[in-house]
């Protein structure tokens, strides 16, 4: 069990109870119904999450008073489950609940991923190269490996449940299921040998890609089979900032791949052709994707160039992502009048960059991608801001003008 001070306890415990209060605020409530029909295809305005994972210890450590790192881990956890209700006002909504998943693991290939980071310690590193030259290394490649530590996960729900479950239930939650193949592969050879891989040795890579799928399908069918898969139809994440509210997958386990969300990115494949693409990468991920009930698709790549030859042939695609770097105004032709949400992660620049805000640049950022998707069901995640040089009102004043900008210029 959990060694815990009276005084870290009693931090945690008043955690808790503000959670709950924050959870059963008439906001947080209709924020919930407007997740629910947003991703129902009947939402009346576009959703908005400000995701504060890549800056949080600008936000979250002035805040822990935990003195233990166990339970300060905790405290941090907390935190992050209602901060950006309180203190960045978007849409992202607080659950009544204290969410533990299970502690699964996949293994691609049984290789452990080694990378060297920059010498600064930022964020800068490079995978090393493990597989090589695919003409001789292929056929001594080993199955991936898998499992499960069933033990780890309910020593964690008992030790959230006697620190506060009381005051607020600690529960197993399911989670939509991420899945990178190119990713994978791009840890274990890194991006030049990857890349020369699929001209050099364009079978070799074929076959690799394939059993790695297959790895993937039989890990997910263990999962399945050890009822490890729960409904993702509320709070549960899925994939590049979202949430999974919705009414039209499975409310209640068990269940099934066909009845849960799925994520997928390939931004590994931004260089390729469509053509390329189409050959070499997107047969795997359909194979994976035609097995669940709800796709979430999209990271940083730009997914234009690749929709026509392959993204648009997922048969359940339910929201795509529109970075930065993506043609706003041929998704939106496409997508309009589809149940496909327009996923826009707007350009981090405007907020991460300078000290101060640019509000007029940043404006007519967002009112380009609103006159863009137009007719289209419109959800804003902004992502991969790395620091917003200690100013909380910042993001908050962020947000208030996407806000602004909606009430002015959306039309639903």
């Amino acid at each position: 069990m959990l060694s815990v001070s009276i005084k870290d306890r009693d931090i945690l415990r008043v955690l808790a109870y503000h959670q709950m209060e924050l959870a059963d605020s008439p906001v947080n409530k209709t924020r919930i119904n407007e997740w629910y029909e947003h991703n129902d295809y009947n939402g009346k305005r576009p959703m908005i999450h400000f995701e504060l994972g890549s800056f949080q210890d600008e936000v979250l450590q002035k805040r822990l008073k935990c003195t233990d790192k166990d339970a300060r881990n905790i405290e941090a956890e907390l935190y992050r489950n209602f901060i950006n209700f309180e203190v960045f006002d978007d849409d992202k909504p607080v659950r009544n609940y204290f969410p533990v998943q299970w502690n699964t693991w996949f293994l691609p290939f049984n290789l452990e991923v080694k990378k060297k980071h920059a010498p600064n310690g930022g964020v800068g590193h490079l995978f090393e190269d493990q597989i090589g030259d695919l003409s001789r290394s292929l056929p001594m490649l080993k199955k991936s490996s898998f499992g499960l530590d069933r033990a780890a996960t309910l020593r964690r729900i008992e030790i959230t449940q006697e620190l506060f479950g009381d005051i607020l239930p600690v529960r197993i939650e399911g989670l939509s299921v991420s899945c990178y193949l190119t990713y994978y592969i791009l840890k274990l050879m890194g991006m030049e040998t990857m890349l020369f891989s699929i001209c050099d040795y364009p079978d070799e890579f074929k076959e690799m890609m394939r059993r790695l799928t297959d790895d993937l399908l039989e890990y997910y069918r263990f999962c399945e089979k050890e009822a490890l898969f729960l409904p993702t139809t509320g709070f549960e994440h899925v994939g590049q900032g979202s949430f999974a509210f919705n009414t039209t997958l499975k409310q209640e386990p068990p269940v099934k791949l066909s009845d849960i969300w799925l994520h997928m990115n390939s931004q590994e494949s931004v260089v390729l052709s469509p053509e390329m693409f189409a050959e070499f990468v997107f047969p795997c991920y359909k194979k994976i994707a035609d097995h669940f009930g709800r796709l979430s698709y999209g990271c940083c790549e730009p997914v234009d160039g690749f929709w026509e030859s392959s993204l648009s042939k997922f048969i359940n695609l339910g929201k795509i992502t529109i970075s930065p770097w993506c043609d706003q105004e041929f998704m939106g032709n496409e997508l309009r009048g589809k149940n496909i949400i327009f996923h826009r992660k707007p350009s981090p620049n405007f907020i991460g960059v300078n000290r101060e805000l640019d509000e007029s640049g940043f404006r007519a950022h967002i009112n380009e991608t609103l006159h863009f998707a137009q007719g289209c069901h419109l959800e804003i995640t902004q992502r991969d801001v790395y620091t917003i040089h200690n100013d909380e009102a910042k993001v908050r004043r962020y947000v208030a003008i996407i806000r602004e900008c909606i009430e002015n210029n959306w039309k639903q």
